[in-house]
Formats: C-alpha cells, sequence, structure tokens
C-alpha cells in the first residue's frame, strides 16, 4: 500500500470532483452538476487515486461504488464541504443587513419578547430576526450575535448595555379559580416547578403560603408550567415576565393576597458604535422602547 503524504494535499478542484462523484455514483451526473465535461471527472478521479496512492472507485453498472478508502475519504470530504458550507452561511447572515440576532432567556423570549415580534416587523417590514434561546452567549461578537439579554451586564468592552427589564414571581390564575380562591374555597391544587421547591428564594415562598394545598403538578420547565396555569389546572407560582402576555389578555390573573417576589434584573446588550447594520441599532432602540410596556 502507498503511503500518502500529510505535507501537501490536493487540490480542491479534485475534491469537489470526488464528492459529486461519490455522492451521485456516476460520472456522468457528477459532470452535469459540476457543468465540466466527463472526461473531466474521469481526469480528476485519476488524479486524485495518483495522489492519494489507493483506487477510491470501481465500476458498477452503468455508474461507479466507493471503495473502502473512498468511502473512508468521502466521509472526511462530505463533513469538510459541509463545514465550509456553513461557514458561508454565516458569512451570508452578516451581510444580510436585514437579520438580527436575539438571545436572550427563555422566560423573556416566550413571553415578553415574542408577543412583541409583531410590532417589531411592523414597525422594520425588512426585519427578519432570530430569536435563540442559547443561555451559553456571553459575548457579543457582530457575527452571531447581534443583541444579548442576559439577568447581568456583560461589561464587555464597546458595548451599549440598559436594564431592560425586572422580573418578579407572582401567584397566578385563571380568572375563574381566582374567584374560587377568593371566596374562600380551596379546592384546587398547586402547580410548581420542581426547583422552585428547593429554592432560597422560593421555596421558604411555597412552605409558608401554600404547605397544606396538594400539589396538582410539578414541572421541569417554567413554560410548561404557565401552559398548566392557563388550562386551570391549579394555582402557580411563575415568572411575571413569562406570564405576560397571558396576564395582559386576561387569560391569567394574579392572587391579589400574595406579595410577588423580585427576581433580579433582564439587562440587554449591543454594539455601542456602528453595530452590523442600522437596522440593528433600531430593534435595540425599539426594544427599549417596547420595555415601558411592562406590568406594574
Amino acid at each position: 500500500m502507498a503511503h500518502v503524504s500529510n505535507a501537501r494535499l490536493p487540490s480542491l478542484k479534485l475534491l469537489i470532483g470526488f464528492e459529486a462523484a461519490a455522492r451521485l455514483g456516476n460520472y456522468s451526473r457528477a459532470a452535469d452538476e459540476l457543468c465540466v465535461s466527463q472526461s473531466a471527472i474521469s481526469h480528476q478521479i485519476a488524479q486524485l487515486e495518483r495522489h492519494v496512492g489507493q483506487a477510491l472507485f470501481r465500476r458498477k453498472g452503468r455508474g461507479v461504488e466507493l471503495t473502502i478508502p473512498g468511502r473512508l475519504l468521502f466521509e472526511s470530504v462530505a463533513q469538510s464541504f459541509e463545514v465550509i458550507r456553513g461557514g458561508l452561511d454565516r458569512i451570508a447572515t452578516y451581510l444580510d443587513p436585514d437579520l438580527v440576532t436575539i438571545v436572550c432567556p427563555a422566560t423573556v423570549a416566550h413571553g415578553w419578547l415574542q408577543p412583541r415580534l409583531d410590532a417589531l416587523t411592523t414597525q422594520f417590514p425588512s426585519l427578519k430576526p432570530i430569536v435563540s434561546i442559547d443561555e451559553s452567549y456571553r459575548y457579543v461578537d457582530e457575527m452571531d450575535l447581534d443583541i444579548l439579554l442576559t439577568p447581568t451586564p456583560l461589561r464587555q468592552p464597546n458595548l451599549r448595555e440598559v436594564e431592560l427589564l425586572r422580573d418578579r414571581l407572582c401567584v397566578v390564575a385563571t380568572p375563574g379559580m381566582a374567584h374560587v380562591w377568593a371566596a374562600g374555597q380551596t379546592a384546587t391544587g398547586l402547580l410548581c416547578l420542581e426547583s422552585d421547591l428547593t429554592s432560597p428564594l422560593a421555596g421558604p415562598y411555597l412552605r409558608q403560603h401554600f404547605g397544606d394545598l396538594p400539589k396538582a403538578a410539578i414541572y421541569d420547565d417554567a413554560r410548561l408550567l404557565l401552559d398548566a396555569a392557563r388550562r386551570g389546572r391549579g394555582i402557580a407560582l411563575v415568572s411575571e415576565l413569562l406570564a405576560h402576555e397571558a396576564l395582559a389578555s386576561g387569560a391569567l390573573v394574579r392572587l391579589g393576597a400574595f406579595a410577588s417576589l423580585p427576581l433580579g434584573s433582564v439587562w440587554m446588550s449591543g454594539i455601542a458604535v456602528e453595530p452590523r447594520s442600522a437596522l440593528v441599532a433600531e430593534v435595540f432602540d425599539a426594544l427599549v422602547g417596547m420595555a415601558g410596556c411592562q406590568i406594574d
């Protein structure tokens, strides 16, 4: 078996021809896809086989199939091409001035931001928002991320940062269930997050006010908790920002007998000078304006 030197990679042109032939299983179809002649593809494959010192294809009927070395090479080439395509997509995203990427916690995205996207796209008709709840982001880099919402300011150089919202835990229920509760009847159950049961903030609160109330359901996702409360399955202690739309529409109401618990702030960060596009700065300003609609 010939030894393949790692000092020199084959040309990209040869790898492109190889990838097309391997994927399509036919030199002629590969030639049509790449707008070259079939003899050109055959010549490229022959060159690549000489380079690697291995036969990469064998004839099969009217087409070709990969040899074992060919399959190994195709796996690597296909993965590499996918990485390149991903890089090109990132560049295309960067160059599109109408795309604005916003990353924020799921509670804020679901309860506060999502209901405001219609207003944003009405104000900026060309806007194509990309909304992510990936909380692993810790910086704004102008390539992957335009606007980031976090519980604390990033204090990254060259950022514009504002305290956008403040969140609280509040006790909510459907209007009908709240009426039953106000009448002194407690024929209902408590909906809660599993993490709240042991939380130093929510745990004592739940035990003090609802220790004798049977638990109707326990969830590990706040969005499921909110959905259960909207369906009237019980009363719930939820993030006010998460429940923002339900409270504004009247689908849920606060149980006024119970004080809310402060959860902290939501900070918004973006590039301070010359963001990736003018639209990024305009959306940032629009979100600051919309924050004035926070329920008191």
